[in-house]
């Protein structure tokens, strides 16, 4: 960091984690403080509230987690993250986290200057020159803002909070092929995303039930659940993202992005797991999970191998483990979302291939059956291919 974030610093480290550690444990319950750790400081290296102001960017630090700060789909989320992004709008800046592994860091990123805030629980943490920034923070901090932020996080998890207008079924027509009324956008922009249209139509339907108006717990909107800064980054105007054929293309876009970005796996069926897992839960997360999987022995190129370390990046031991770098993933969500678009996928191309048979006067029920594999055997194949 340059100029008036690189302070010099001459600082008695651990005497300072020590001593911030020992105030923190002496405040007052839910209510943030300045903390004084041991360092000599010159004149010219404060940077305090103007200047924080004068950047747009208050820049706070975490331990990751899912009630202190985690990224999903891209966006933060967490009760601490919430709060300190409402303080950042209360004085004019947008905010940035930077996720600290351990306690320990935390409290060097904040002492050397590497952050203003450090989110804490219950308490917060500014440096000792920041007398502004503590200041502003005491007079806008609010006895019950964490029991709200609590409340307000827990229903905005629940599942009647999901909006859908008019989910529609899995398929339309089983006998004729047909799966939704999307069919057309899907086969047209297969080629761009470079997978079956039909995946495209599995995925849409985990996502939204084929409903064009659904909207998430998260604020991923549309058939394709396309998160807002996920929109502007793929030019895909807030006023069209509930259009159906646009919200469909940038889907498209992003899946092509996503396959080039993990082009290091060859296996273009295994590739496909990896990318429905990053569209998900993030690309970063999905690297954390592959790094984890080198580390204990796996194969980070087997989708089968990074599913066990994508479930185990929701536990504290995995996602503070020093290879990963985005923390805490709702791992669950993430390895369900693969498997149950890969089977819907596979059901897809097999009602297909049914409908196909029937239209085929040659065919008798011995050859249907024949042709008709198991599920296991059909969905082994539609990867293959």
């Amino acid at each position: 960091m340059k100029g008036k974030r690189l302070k010099k610093y001459r600082i008695s480290f651990y005497c300072a984690a020590i001593l911030l550690l020992l105030t923190a444990c002496q405040q007052q319950k839910h209510q943030p403080s300045v903390m004084f750790g041991q360092a000599d400081i010159q004149d010219d290296a404060a940077y305090d509230l103007e200047d924080i102001q004068a950047s747009g960017e208050l820049i706070a630090t975490a331990l990751s987690g899912p009630e202190t700060y985690y990224e999903y789909r891209g966006e933060g989320f967490g009760v601490e993250y919430e709060m300190a992004k409402s303080f950042a709008s209360h004085i004019g800046t947008r905010l940035r986290v930077e996720i600290a592994q351990d306690s320990a860091e935390l409290m060097r990123k904040l002492a050397a200057g590497e952050a203003d805030l450090a989110l804490t629980p219950p308490t917060w943490q500014t440096r000792p020159t920041s007398p502004q920034l503590a200041a502003a923070l005491k007079a806008w901090w609010q006895p019950d803002l964490r029991e709200r932020t609590i409340a307000a996080e827990r229903h905005r998890h629940t599942s009647t909070n999901r909006v859908r207008r008019s989910a529609r079924p899995p398929m339309l027509s089983r006998e004729k092929g047909i799966i939704s009324s999307y069919d057309g956008l899907f086969q047209s922009n297969a080629r761009v995303a470079g997978v079956d249209w039909r995946l495209l139509a599995a995925q849409c339907y985990q996502e939204s039930a084929f409903d064009p108006r659904a909207v998430s717990w998260a604020g991923a909107q549309g058939l394709m659940q396309i998160m807002p800064g996920t929109a502007a980054h793929l030019g895909l105007p807030a006023s069209q993202v509930f259009e159906p054929s646009q919200n469909i293309a940038a889907a498209a876009r992003y899946i092509a992005e996503l396959q080039r970005s993990f082009s290091d796996i060859h296996e273009r069926t295994e590739r496909l797991c990896f990318v429905l897992a990053a569209y998900n839960g993030g690309t970063t997360h999905v690297r954390d999970a592959m790094a984890l999987t080198a580390k204990y022995g796996g194969n980070p190129h087997h989708w089968n191998d990074v599913d066990r370390y994508i479930l185990l990046l929701a536990q504290p031991r995995y996602y503070r483990d020093p290879v990963v770098k985005a923390g805490y993933l709702r791992g669950s969500e993430t390895s369900g979302y693969v498997r149950q678009i890969i089977a819907r996928w596979a059901q897809y191309r097999g009602a297909a291939h049914a409908a196909t048979l029937s239209v085929t006067p040659q065919d008798n029920n011995k050859k249907r059956n024949a042709r008709i594999r198991s599920r296991e055997e059909f969905l082994s194949d539609s990867l293959r291919r």
